[in-house]
């Protein structure tokens, strides 16, 4: 888990159409150490709402 990568993933979340809950619990997630699972449940919410 590198500091940079944390750092750009929270960076690039303002690059989306997310709600403030969204951000904090993909923020939260990379924070704790979960880089990958914050990135899956970014491209999830990114193709829910993709396909409304």
């Amino acid at each position: 888990m590198h500091i940079q990568e944390i750092d750009r993933f929270i960076g690039s979340l303002k690059h989306y159409r997310l709600t403030k809950q969204q951000i904090k619990t993909l923020r939260g997630q990379a924070l704790a150490g979960d880089l990958a699972g914050a990135q899956k449940g970014l491209m999830k919410v990114v193709s829910k709402n993709a396909s409304n």
